[in-house]
């Protein structure tokens, strides 16, 4: 009975994350232009930090435990809009030319099968 409860427990707060995420992404309209994913980055580079600051402190206070200074976040000096562009972009193309490719390896794979089944 107690496995089962904690396998539904589980179940929930996985679907409670990822619903949380879907209703993240559709509120701050991060699948649209790559200029509002690039602003909610830099927003959640200054939002971020801080809050884990503030949670190991109240950890701390109602455990008593010591945690250790966590290192400063990496700094993201690249252009994400270009490189996000160059990605799709490959990938598109990568797709686009997946048939023909396909047809050309069977092909060869084939003609290799013939040439070995002859001899």
């Amino acid at each position: 009975m107690v496995a089962r409860v904690w396998s539904l427990m589980r179940f929930l707060l996985k679907g409670s994350v990822a619903g949380g995420a879907v209703y993240l992404v559709y509120d701050q309209d991060l699948l649209g232009p790559s200029d509002r994913g690039e602003a909610a980055l830099r927003k959640a580079e200054e939002v971020v930090p801080p809050a884990v600051y503030q949670l190991s402190q109240y950890v701390c206070q109602q455990t008593g435990l010591q945690v250790p200074q966590l290192p400063a976040p990496p700094k993201i000096n690249f252009p994400i809009r270009e490189t996000w562009d160059k990605g799709i972009l490959t990938v598109m193309a990568a797709l686009s030319a997946a048939p023909a490719k396909a047809r050309e390896y069977s092909r060869e794979g084939w003609a290799y099968l013939r040439e070995r089944t002859k001899q």
